[in-house]
């Protein structure tokens, strides 16, 4: 089961993400990352301490969100990643285009 929550702040939309993100979730992963960039929201923090799985259909909507961000002058940047969504982040090659900080805090300061 997927759980999305999203939650703006003063330059921030944070949007937490907890469960699976595979090939059924991925649609609805996608439209939570797309109606934040929509809003107009291009600075985007995305927790992923929650996330036990994530499939390469997950991996596909974080970068295009991420271009979708960089687009409006913004950037996605990921929080806590747990160690599966680490493992397979590095696997993709996809750590040298997301920033990845340890804390929301850390991540939500960044910008």
């Amino acid at each position: 089961m997927l759980q999305i929550t999203t939650k703006p702040l003063k330059r921030v939309e944070v949007i937490t993400v907890k469960g699976r993100v595979d090939s059924s979730t991925a649609p609805e992963f996608e439209r939570a990352l797309m109606a934040a960039l929509e809003s107009g929201h291009h600075q985007i923090v995305l927790d992923l301490e929650g996330v036990d799985y994530m499939s390469s259909a997950g991996l596909r909507a974080m970068v295009s969100a991420l271009k979708a961000a960089r687009k409006g002058n913004g950037d996605l940047r990921l929080s806590n990643p747990s160690n599966r969504v680490s493992e397979v982040l590095q696997l993709a090659g996809l750590t040298s285009i997301f920033e990845v900080y340890p804390s929301q805090v850390d991540a939500v300061g960044s910008f």
